[in-house]
């Protein structure tokens, strides 16, 4: 697939739309506007986890293969299923298949194989790289829901690519703190309503 991009600025938004994969024109408030750029928002935040010492370089080569395919999902979610090629659109739509998401589930068992069970949910945190890795796991987590909200069967495989990813990436964070990390403790600061704000 070729991409031939010349002007960067077109004046065609200017009125607040925008085109879809299809050449459709919708408002940019459109749910399927708001899924492929929450997916394109996700792809920033993750190429700021890469510029994070402590990152191990095996993992810098995983998240670069998801920037790639963060765009194939986003391609994906630009399209209708009405888009799809046919008699009077011949060129085949990029679409998300089994085999992205296969991938991120293979990734996601060989790291957490070696992690210790956890006793509660992570507090976000630890050192820069990791804590970089919660934001594009909350944002992946928001991507997958603007997803939802287009509300059509063909958005199904992206769907579960995001879902995995944001476990992927959730995985990552805790084996890049090395499981230095801190657990909720439900109730920890409310047990004594009397407790002072400053010697707490």
């Amino acid at each position: 697939m070729t991409v031939n991009l010349t002007r960067i600025y077109t004046k065609l938004g200017d009125g607040g739309e925008t085109h879809l994969g299809d050449m459709s024109r919708v408002s940019k408030l459109h749910p399927r506007v708001e899924a492929y750029g929450t997916v394109d928002e996700l792809n920033a935040v993750i190429g700021v986890a890469l510029t994070q010492t402590g990152l191990p370089a095996r993992f810098a080569g995983w998240l670069r293969r998801v920037q790639n395919d963060l765009l194939d999902v986003g391609a994906d979610l630009s399209v209708p299923s009405s888009g799809e090629a046919g008699a009077d659109k011949p060129r085949p739509r990029l679409r998300i298949s089994a085999a992205y998401t296969e991938w991120l589930e293979s990734a996601c068992d060989e790291v957490n194989a070696g992690l210790e069970p956890l006793r509660s949910f992570v507090i976000p945190g630890g050192n820069p790289a990791a804590a970089h890795l919660h934001v594009c796991r909350t944002v992946c987590r928001r991507a997958e829901r603007r997803a939802l909200a287009i509300e059509e069967e063909g958005t199904a495989e992206a769907l579960r690519y995001l879902n995995r990813l944001s476990d992927l990436l959730f995985i990552l964070s805790r084996a890049v703190n090395e499981q230095d990390e801190s657990l909720w403790e439900p109730g920890a600061h409310g047990a004594d309503p009397g407790a002072s704000a400053v010697s707490s």
